[in-house]
This record gives C-alpha cells, structure tokens and sequence, in this order.
C-alpha cells in the first residue's frame, strides 16, 4: 500500500527533479499523474489506465512514482514501449537524466526479443558456409542448407564485416546497432527465433548477446522492453497453471507501466493470431521428414519418441494427406468472385463449414502427433554429446519446423473447438493469395480476455498510458478492448497546453465526401494547391495509398517538388530531409498514412498545419473486426457506434496531437472530411476533440 513514507520519498524524488533540471515547469496534470502511478503501483494486483497528453511529462512522472515503489516494495520496474524509438529515448535519455537528477544508482537493462540480436552460432555457420561447396550449407544435404540461394557479394562483405566487429568485441551484437545493415536473407539467417534456440546446451551460450541481454535484465531494477516482447513472455507457461517470468521477471515481483498502451489490444491479438499456408506446408512436411531422417542416422537410433523411422514417416504422410483432403475440401466447397483481388472467405460470426472443422479436427490430432514426436527427436539431438556441424544444422532446423508444427496446431485447435456461449467467437476465415495459395487463418477478436488472465490477475500491479485512449473522457471502449477490472483506476488528464489560443481546427466547405473517391481526391488536391502555404512545415495524412497516390498525380509539379511522401524513401530519411528543408527557409510537406499520424514529433515551424483528408474509420471487411462486429450485431448492439466511431476518434484525436508539441507551438489542423458536419455520429467526433478554436465553413 502507499504508506506515508513512501510518499514522503516519492516528494522527495520530485523535489531533486524540480530543482534539478533547467527550465522545469510545475505542471498540475504530472503531479496528478505521479499520484495516480504510485497508489496503483503501490497496490497489491493495483490496476490503473491514464491518459497523459502531450507536454504531460509522463515518462518522469511514472518514472519518480514507479522507481520509489519498486524500491520499497522490493521489486522490478518494468516499463514497456510500443516502439524502438520510445524504447531507446528512455535507456539512453529520460532514464540516465532521471537517475542524476534522482541522486540513486539503478541498474537499467534494455530488453528486446531474439531476432534482435546476432546468434553466434548462426553467424559462425554462415561464415564457414562462404568457404563450403556449392550447397552452401556446410557440406550438408540441402535441406540443411543455410542459403536458399547463392549470396550476393554485398551479403558476403557485410557477413564478415559484423563477424569480424563481433569478434572483436566492436560491436555487441544488437541488430539495431549493427555496424552494417544486412539485407533480410542474411538477417534471417545470422539470427533465430525461439524454436531454433538450443539455449544452455549451445557451445556459444555464454557468448550469446540474447542471453547477455536476459542476465541484465535480470540483475536490472529498471527493465525497459517492448510490448511484444512482454506479451511473448507473459504468454509463455512457466509451470503449472503460471505465466510469464520465462525470460522477464516474474510478473508477481514486477510493477509494468505500458507506455504507449493504445497499442495493446492490437498487439495482444495479433500475439494469439496463427495461420496456414497449406500447400507450403505440405512441402514443408517433404523437408521436414528428410531432416527426421538425418536425425535418426546421426544418433543411431532406431527408436526415438517411441516410434521407429518409419512410424514417424506415417505420422508425417498421414499430416500431409490430411492437408491435402482439407484444400481439396475447400477449393470444391468455395469459389472466390474473379473480380476480387484477395478474395477471403470469413466464417459468420465465426462458424466454418460442417467439412472444414471436420477435416480440421483431423489435421489437429496428426499436428499434436508429429509435435509431440519431433520435440523427442529434436531434445535427443540438443542432447548430443558430439554431432559437429550436423548436429547444430539440425537443431536449429529442427526448431524452427517446430515452431510451424505448433502454428498448425494452434490454428486447427482454433478451427476444430466449440467458442464460449457468452464470450466473442474466434474468427475463421480462408484467404486466397495471388500465387493461388490457399491459407487458413484463426484470431481472437478482442484481447480483454486474455489480458486479463495473463496480465491484470498475475502482476504485482499494472498501469498503462498514453495521450489517446479515452473519447472525450469515457474510456469504455479501452477498458474493453484490454480486459481491464472493474476496480481500476481510469484518469484523463488535461492538456497542459492553451490548446485555444495555440491551434485552431478548420473544416473547409468542400462539397464531396470520401464516398465519391475522384471527387473527393480532386478537391483535397484542390484545397491543398490553393490554400496550404508550401514554404512552410507541414504534414497531410492520409487513410490509403491509393488516395495518397492519386491526390500526388493532380498537384502542380512545382508543389510536388515540395512533398515527401511516405514510401519513397525510409521514415527516418524522409524527415530528416523534410526536417533540413524547413530550416532552409524552402519549405517541406510530409504525405503519410497511419503511421505518421501518431509518434511524429516535429515541433515548432517543422509542422504548422495538419491536413486530415479522411476520417480514419477502419477497413470494414478486416475479418477480425467483422466477426467481432457480428457478434456484436447478434446480441443487439451497434457495433458502428460502439467501435467504429470510438477507434476513430482516438485516432482523430492523435492525429491533431502531431501539431501542438511545446508550449510555444502554433498552427492549424485542417480536416477535409465534412462528415464530422454531415453525419448524426459528427457532433461526438467533434465534441471529443480537444478544445482548439475552430472555423467551420458553411457549405453554399
């Protein structure tokens, strides 16, 4: 609980920073926030949701609050970011400056997952596979080759560059902060996921920069890691009936602070999501089978999982037949409309076909046959005394089909069980790639559930912040989305700006809506032509690439030389770019889609106007959203009003938050969506927003 003195040293802590940093402004909505993160961190199972707006401070606010209660109560500070960039802002900025001004020592670790850092063995391997045989792959059968074809020079240049910084101890094995950005083959394969993971019994476990990173993490006080890192391990059984604390802290002896929260629900589903190609699968079964095969031969032994060769071979035949029957099934039981360019097949409110679940009932009973045995074969070659290269080969093979076996029996668990009578369906459907590939897919269509079983019932205490997750104040909507419980706390706190006096919001009078897409196009081009002022910073976001596109097609060229547009070059180049043409005097807008719309920090005259084309309502056909859309349906409910219009919202709402950076800040944001005007939902859109001076133009 927040005891007295715990209070007194969370004054204390604030007090250093006040003093200690020039410039600081006492701001009533950080102290509030400080407040609010020590009594839900205090708290045994303490939950709480604040929404902290720009300017708020947030970072330092849960960084006094939660660096005191862990302290007193003895346990890890575990703060989890959405992005690389937040994540490296607080281990190499706001942390360090916290600690100095704080007067403590705190051990600080940043966590990130596998793929991110270098794996020795791997590297090793494609080293030694530049000096082998055409196969490239160590002298082994090719279906333990590590190139699928033969490398580039540029790959075999930047192999040896980050083998060479590595050995050298230059370079510690961070992929971020690698010295030279290998392309996507070569990461993939200088790199491993969990199942090609052999752990301690690896001969370059100790030299591992993943393991390093999991050791510092678990000496840290402060922990700073991403989401899905988090979720991961949250989501990794650690005994019976327990969660979490695989490669993290324990979730009972860690307080979590998720910044950037409004990312959580769709990242949580995303965790649980799993799909099928079943033709690749097939052939992957092929692979998979003259692997077993070496397997065998190299450990001698005849019986391995109490099957014989040749058992295990019927086990895989039988999984391959029964892929085959279930796309046969499929291809005679649904023919997609030729005019469509990814035809989907959806379960309604996520029921498949009598045939499919029958055929995927099977498939899950082969697929948790052949899990079952290849995690024998595969522990009994991690546990080889002396296999050489073979054995390295086929571990990490071996792991990897491993974790497709578990992505097959998830996604035919997914489609072969009953959903809970008062609980959201699963969502099922069937896609049909442009190669003419049939894949199977299988989600939750909302996080709350699960959330709450790994998260909220097993943490110390939890709280999430961000400067979007309410509409205007009501934070139902979230609440939902990340099973919150029924006892947390919820805070909106208000912006520390005179949004009033710094920004105005302008409704033009344009005639078209986004309905009439070559209407609406031309006049966005035509407002953008006549009334943005080109010389200055500005950014225009857009909810498609195809009405960004189109739009860039219509401007005057001597605008167009003016526009960086998202995709023509990587984000942090466009900006800097945008970023030096503003301070030149030249002027400089930046196109962008969703994801420029939220994170984006271009203060003062880098940005003085934002163009809002379209009110972002989600795609309506996302299966996901469908189905949960559905069942909402079912159950007389307005899924539109409850979901639709909220989600946009909040991302309306963050979409103005890229103008308004500092207290100095001024400029105007333009939407050119007169459905905020038009539509009964507009006036609650609009009531939402934050309290900008706004023009609104009457139509004629």
């Amino acid at each position: 609980m927040l005891t007295d003195e715990l209070k007194d040293r969370i004054r204390d802590a604030y007090a250093r920073v006040k003093e200690g940093l020039p410039g600081f402004r006492a701001r009533a909505a950080q102290t509030r926030m400080i407040a609010e993160v020590a009594k839900a961190l205090a708290q045994a199972g303490g939950a709480a949701v604040i929404e902290a707006p720009t300017g708020t401070g947030k970072s330092m606010a849960y960084l006094i609050a939660g660096a005191e209660a862990a302290k007193a109560l003895k346990k890890k500070l575990l703060i989890a970011t959405a992005t690389v960039a937040l994540q490296e802002q607080l281990v190499e900025r706001d942390i360090p400056l916290f600690l100095k001004l704080y007067g403590r020592e705190m051990k600080v670790a940043l966590a990130k997952g596998r793929g991110r850092y270098v794996c020795p063995r791997n590297l090793r391997m494609a080293g030694a596979s530049l000096a082998e045989s055409a196969q490239m792959g160590l002298g082994l059968d090719a279906d333990l080759a590590l190139w699928t074809k033969p490398p580039a020079e540029r790959d075999k240049q930047v192999l040896r560059k980050l083998t060479d910084a590595f050995d050298r101890n230059e370079w510690n094995g961070d992929m971020d902060a690698a010295p030279e950005t290998p392309g996507d083959m070569l990461r993939g394969m200088i790199t491993t996921s969990t199942g090609g993971c052999t752990g301690r019994r690896c001969a370059y476990f100790m030299l591992c920069p993943f393991f390093a990173a999991r050791r510092a993490a678990a000496d840290a006080d402060i922990i700073v890691a991403n989401q899905d890192l988090v979720l991961a391990d949250l989501t990794l059984s650690s005994g019976e009936e327990s969660w979490g604390g695989v490669f993290l802290p324990k979730p009972e002896e860690t307080l979590y602070v998720f910044d950037e929260a409004h990312h959580m629900p769709g990242k949580t589903i995303d965790r649980g999501a799993s799909e099928v190609a079943l033709n690749v699968a097939v052939r992957q079964i092929s692979r998979l089978g003259r692997q077993v095969h070496a397997a065998y031969s190299l450990t001698d032994k005849e019986v391995i999982g109490k099957l014989t060769l040749d058992a295990g071979d019927e086990k895989l035949q039988a999984l391959s037949d029964a892929l085959e029957a279930l796309e046969k099934e499929i291809r005679q039981s649904w023919l997609p409309d030729p005019a469509e360019t990814e035809p989907v097949y959806r379960g309604s409110l996520g029921q498949l076909p009598d045939n499919w679940v029958h055929h995927a009932t099977l498939l899950y009973i082969a697929s948790s046959e052949v899990q079952r045995w290849l995690t024998a074969v595969r522990r009994t070659i991690t546990e080889m005394s002396e296999g050489g290269p073979t054995q390295e080969a086929l571990s990490r093979e071996l792991g990897m089909a491993m974790e497709r076996i578990d992505r097959q029996v998830r996604t035919w668990r997914a489609w072969s069980s009953d959903d809970p009578e008062q609980a959201p369906p699963l969502a099922r459907w069937v896609t049909l790639s442009n190669d003419q590939q049939l894949v199977c897919h299988a989600s939750a269509v909302s996080a709350g559930a699960l959330l709450r079983s790994i998260l909220w019932d097993n943490a110390s205490a939890a709280v999430m912040t961000s400067a979007t997750l309410s509409v205007g104040g009501n934070f139902r909507g979230f609440a939902d989305a990340v099973g919150l419980p029924d006892d947390a706390v919820t805070v909106s706190l208000p912006s520390p700006f005179d949004l009033a006096a710094q920004a105005r919001l302008e409704i033009p009078s344009l005639s078209a809506l986004p309905d009439a897409r070559e209407q609406h196009a031309q006049e966005i081009t035509d407002w953008l032509a006549d009334h943005l002022d080109w010389n200055a910073g500005n950014l225009v976001l857009f909810t498609s690439r195809a009405k960004l596109e189109r739009v860039l097609q219509r401007l005057p060229i001597d605008k167009v030389r003016k526009v960086r547009a998202q995709g023509s070059l990587g984000k942090t180049q466009l900006i800097a770019e945008h970023v030096a043409a503003v301070e030149a005097g030249k002027g400089s807008t930046l196109f962008g889609l969703a994801s420029f719309g939220e994170g984006l920090d271009l203060p003062g005259k880098l940005c003085e106007t934002v163009v809002i084309t379209q009110l972002p309502f989600a795609v309506p056909t996302d299966p996901v959203g469908a189905t949960y859309a559905e069942w909402l349906e079912s159950r007389g409910r307005n899924p539109f009003m409850e979901v639709a219009v909220p989600e946009a919202t909040r991302l309306l709402i963050q979409y103005c938050g890229r103008l308004i950076r500092s207290e100095t800040d001024r400029g105007r944001i333009v939407l050119l969506d007169r459905r905020v005007i038009t539509r009964q939902y507009g006036s609650q859109m609009l009531k939402a927003l934050p309290p900008f001076q706004r023009v609104i133009e009457r139509t004629a």
